[in-house]
């Protein structure tokens, strides 16, 4: 083998390992761009980092804390943990997010942007997200982070590449979460295990880098370890392509209780919804609130609909309040939440009862995920979403002109 016989995640990983090449099954240690971790993750990886005993991290100004997940805290060891990361950041000087400035995977691509082909290191699952904007996105444990922190370098196998070739238009009412939550209907939760996803062909730029994110973040979601938007031109050194036809495509939903339980949005159209939920690290950003306020402009969520607007960032938050939609979003009976993760994680704001049917933008619906353990989560785009919202129960969103 030589190094034209490479594909592009191989391509990257050789280089981020500085080897000529990298073929899967090849055991690297890679180079790290950042590493980051939350407010869950981060107090177990600063315990770990202190019992390691470096005195310093690899890079003060490439490791970034971020407090997301129960912002504001909702309890005292929420509150305790805030403190963890503060005492941390003042000692080694590296940086730290702690007043509601947003989701972990949206300010690092707002503050911390990595390049193409660099390596990002969170301790969370949906560090794939990265791969939407080039860079090599990896979710790790606790104590890999820590490792991370102190060496600035990650140990990983080179993973076999599963090559999405995109062609075709999408429909006006298809969007990046319907082609990722598709996928989950291809592939299931196990085939893709400690794979990579690679999406090229045409059809990559029926997507911006906003709605690539959105894909990234899911890749987790059927197993996928890397998930990466390359070009559009076809990979020749992928284990496997499979090719999907955009125009063919229609809007989607996961059914309870798993991401990947995903049928068309038109098969359980009819089913009633008492809350809504538009927001998180999978769908948080701009365009998506976009779809929430071209929606509910001038209209009115159903009356027992529960309709929560979760914005991804603060520059978000600033840009709807800039725009307008803010306003339109409360006109319409909705209710817009702090940046941060919300409702998603299941630790506070907008929790479920038994009761409960919820059409969330989010990434996981598992029992228990939103607080209740049988509440019933559907997993669907902004647009489906809204149209929820406003109809009160699941239908399949019209088709943008």
């Amino acid at each position: 083998m030589n190094g034209d016989s490479m594909n592009i995640i191989e391509k990257y990983l050789a280089k981020a390992a500085g080897v000529a090449e990298a073929h899967a099954g090849d055991d690297l240690s890679c180079k790290v761009s950042y590493v980051a971790a939350h407010d869950v993750t981060a107090p177990i990886a600063i315990k770990m980092f202190r019992e390691i005993g470096v005195k310093q991290v690899f890079d003060p100004d490439r490791v970034v804390l971020i407090v997301d997940h129960i912002y504001p805290a909702a309890t005292e060891k929420a509150r305790n943990s805030v403190w963890t990361m503060d005492d941390f950041a003042k000692e080694f000087g590296v940086h730290l997010y702690h007043r509601g400035q947003g989701v972990i995977h949206q300010l690092m691509y707002e503050k911390h942007r990595a390049n193409p082909g660099e390596l990002v290191v969170i301790a969370d699952s949906h560090t794939g997200t990265c791969g939407g904007y080039g860079a090599i996105g990896i979710g790790v444990g606790s104590t890999e982070l820590a490792a991370a922190m102190a060496t600035g370098k990650l140990d990983l196998e080179v993973p076999e590449v599963i090559q999405i070739h995109l062609t075709g238009k999408r429909p006006g009412n298809v969007f990046g979460k319907d082609l990722i939550l598709y996928l989950g209907s291809v592939f299931g939760t196990d085939y893709l295990v400690d794979k990579a996803l690679l999406f090229t062909g045409p059809g990559i730029d029926e997507f911006s880098v906003a709605e690539r994110m959105t894909v990234c973040n899911m890749g987790i979601e059927i197993g996928s370890m890397i998930t990466l938007f390359g070009t559009a031109e076809r990979e020749s050194d992928t284990a496997e392509v499979r090719e999907v036809d955009l125009s063919r495509l229609e809007p989607q939903i996961a059914k309870p209780f798993c991401p990947a339980n995903v049928v068309p949005v038109k098969e359980v159209a009819g089913t009633p919804v008492t809350q809504v939920v538009v927001g998180s690290c999978t769908n948080g950003r701009i365009n998506d609130m976009e779809q929430v306020a071209k929606a509910f402009k001038g209209r009115k969520v159903h009356p027992e609909v529960n309709t929560l607007i979760v914005p991804a960032s603060q520059d978000v938050l600033d840009e709807m309040e800039a725009r307008g939609w803010c306003k339109i979003i409360r006109d319409a009976g909705a209710t817009v939440l702090n940046p941060g993760c919300g409702p998603c994680f299941g630790a506070h704001e907008g929790l479920t009862s038994e009761r409960d049917v919820v059409v969330s933008t989010t990434n996981r619906n598992f029992p228990g995920r939103m607080g209740s353990m049988k509440a019933n989560i559907y997993l669907a785009s902004p647009a489906t979403a809204a149209a929820a919202a406003l109809a009160g129960k699941i239908v399949v969103p019209e088709v943008e002109e």
